[in-house]
């Protein structure tokens, strides 16, 4: 079974960059009619997002995230040994951004970096593998990195996906140390759900050509996108989250052995408000405990937790708290992960 636990480490601090640019969806785009665009924005929750710019990438985010933590925290860049980047917007095919981001940050030539690639549910399977390679021994710090640029991927012709995806960056140090307690994971997939989210051309399968970057109309409600642009189908994605993330909670929760009410803050991927909203209420959770960021910054993929934590919980953290994480989407993978804080530092949102 994909349940994992750990003892004796955590996340130590955190720091986010988003762009300067905000995006008033309201406002935002006059390809569709402006009653259509009240809807759509009233019920997914979006009213705010913040769009990178032809030369910011998922790194630059990610950069900016990672200098302000380890200067803030006067962390000894010789001491982090893993460097994780998280992201399915890179800066190319090859090489590994992890590995520009290791030169960038000025890191020992030893550092062990690589990058991972599979969106929403991401951060908690990097911070699983940051763990993991912390309780094997022989690190000493690990930095988790998690960036992403969905705006430069999904049509702005695209009814479904227009007013949805935002941009931003993240920068995590998780340490060794006996002031952290337990920690739990749950992992899951299920490639069968593929196509529910999804960019069919631009890889190895489908390679680039004049016919994957064209636009077209794809349905009859004169949605438009490319074939190397995101696809969603909000409908099905929306069924497999109440059935699914319901049941893993549970699952994690009993074998945690903990109790719901135990848990300082709830933290779920910010999908929309709509489906969010639905979990809220299915779990039975109060609303105090579970901050969102869906309103201004949008839907960050794998960003969106740590993001969200950043920007809702700073100051909140000053002693130890258990945080329960909850990603889902793109894959189809989903998670969730009760973590032990303990004074865990939060730096002021960078913007870039």
């Amino acid at each position: 079974m994909s349940l994992l636990s750990f003892n004796n480490v955590g996340i130590s601090g955190l720091a986010a960059a988003v762009p300067q640019k905000i995006i008033n969806n309201y406002e935002h785009d006059p390809y569709f009619n402006k009653d259509d665009i009240q809807e759509v924005i009233d019920k997914i929750g979006v009213r705010e997002r913040r769009f990178a710019d032809d030369n910011t990438c998922s790194s630059d985010l990610c950069f900016a995230a990672a200098e302000k933590l380890i200067n803030e925290m006067n962390i000894d860049r010789n001491e982090i040994d893993l460097l994780l980047f998280i992201s399915q917007t890179p800066d190319y095919r090859m090489p590994a951004t992890s590995v520009l981001l290791q030169n960038r940050l000025q890191l020992s030539t030893s550092t062990i970096t690589f990058d991972i690639s599979l969106g929403c549910s991401a951060f908690l399977y990097g911070l699983s593998v940051a763990y993991s390679m912390l309780t094997a021994g022989g690190i000493r710090k690990a930095l988790v990195l998690d960036g992403e640029t969905r705006s430069k991927v999904y049509s702005q012709k695209d009814r479904k996906t227009a007013f949805l995806f935002g941009d931003g960056g993240v920068a995590a140090l998780v340490e060794r140390g006996e002031q952290y307690s337990s920690s739990w994971f749950s992992l899951n997939s299920d490639g069968s759900r593929e196509s529910l989210i999804k960019i069919p051309a631009g890889g190895y399968r489908k390679m680039s050509s004049c016919e994957t970057v064209t636009e077209k109309v794809v349905d009859e409600h004169g949605n438009i996108r490319s074939e190397e642009q995101g696809y969603m189908n909000g409908a099905d994605v929306f069924n497999f989250v109440i059935r699914e993330v319901p049941r893993d909670f549970d699952r994690l929760i009993g074998f945690a052995g903990v109790e719901k009410n135990s848990i300082d803050y709830f933290v779920f991927h910010q999908a929309n408000s709509y489906i969010n909203g639905f979990l809220a209420r299915k779990l039975r959770l109060p609303e105090e405990r579970i901050p969102t960021t869906i309103h201004k910054y949008g839907n960050t993929s794998s960003v969106s937790i740590p993001l969200t934590i950043v920007s809702e919980l700073s100051g909140k953290l000053n002693d130890q708290k258990r945080i329960l994480l909850s990603g889902f989407g793109v894959g189809l993978t989903w998670g969730t992960a009760i973590i032990h804080l303990n004074d865990c530092f939060i730096g002021d949102i960078v913007e870039v």
